[in-house]
């Protein structure tokens, strides 16, 4: 009887023993479950780089545009001076005679300065002089030996007293006259001085005398051993209160970088000037 129940108790052992074997086998092994994370990383070197060669790209197009507008300026501008009719020799009373005829400014004896050796002396250094008013409170013409010793260290002042022929207005495109400087307020900081004004146009203001002055400025600017000998004529003909225009002579000294003889018309496009005492009209 105990030998019947160990056999039945070993045949139960092994029928269970079975039983989980075959569990496995149909559930198959059990690990533990491991959450994988997968982290992509995107090269993106090249759109950044796209995107700074497009953005170089419209700088440089905004560029463009700015130097088409400045070139299209300046050869307006150039239009004045190019082909300009050459005088030669001629005085002042002939000057006064001409007519202007759309070239705005025109060169004076093939361009050269009539400066004399002793004009041209360094000696006495950088100097200013302006001829006394004539008998019909007109300008007469202004003289310098320019360096940088006589350039202006303040800011310009507004302008206020009025020479001959001084009748301004307004127009659609701004004011007629300028108070003119002979020699520029850049060169020498004179500023309300009644011996170095004129009444003038805008347009021979600026750009026609303002060109010569530029260049003038840019050479003394360059180093203080730079001189240029200057001198500006306001030609008026017989009694009238208004020029008829400007002579600008400018040489430096010990070089030719500066070198010119020009005559200036005192006209604006568009406007009738009187002569006469400075009144005007459109037309």
């Amino acid at each position: 009887m105990k030998k019947k129940f160990l056999v039945i108790a070993s045949s139960c052992l092994v029928l269970f023993g079975l039983v989980g074997y075959n569990k496995q086998l149909v559930e198959g092994p059990v690990f533990a479950k491991d959450k994988i994370i997968t982290k992509y990383k995107y090269d993106r070197s090249d759109e950044k780089k796209a995107a700074k060669i497009e953005a170089d790209n419209s700088k440089k197009e905004k560029h463009i545009q700015s130097l088409d507008k400045k070139i299209a300026s300046l050869r307006k501008q150039l239009k004045k001076y190019s082909g300009a009719h050459a005088v030669e020799s001629v005085s002042q009373a002939k000057l006064a005679n001409l007519t202007y005829s759309g070239q705005n400014v025109i060169t004076v004896n093939n361009n050269d300065p009539e400066f004399s050796k002793s004009d041209l002396s360094t000696s006495q250094g950088a100097w200013q002089r302006y001829g006394n008013l004539d008998n019909q409170n007109r300008v007469t013409a202004a003289n310098a030996l320019l360096n940088q010793s006589l350039m202006p260290t303040s800011k310009r002042e507004p302008l206020h007293v009025n020479p001959t022929g001084w009748h301004n207005k307004r127009i659609a495109s701004g004011w007629i006259y300028n108070r003119c400087h002979l020699i520029g307020y850049q060169l020498t900081g004179q500023n309300n001085n009644l011996k170095n004004l004129m009444t003038g146009t805008r347009q021979l203001n600026d750009p026609d005398m303002l060109r010569y002055e530029n260049e003038v400025a840019d050479y003394i600017k360059e180093s203080s051993k730079n001189y240029v000998r200057y001198r500006v004529t306001p030609i008026f003909r017989g009694s009238e209160l208004l020029a008829r225009g400007i002579e600008m002579e400018g040489q430096s000294i010990s070089s030719n970088r500066v070198h010119f003889n020009v005559y200036i018309f005192n006209v604006q496009d568009g406007i009738k000037l009187n002569y006469t005492d400075g009144t005007s009209r459109i037309g």
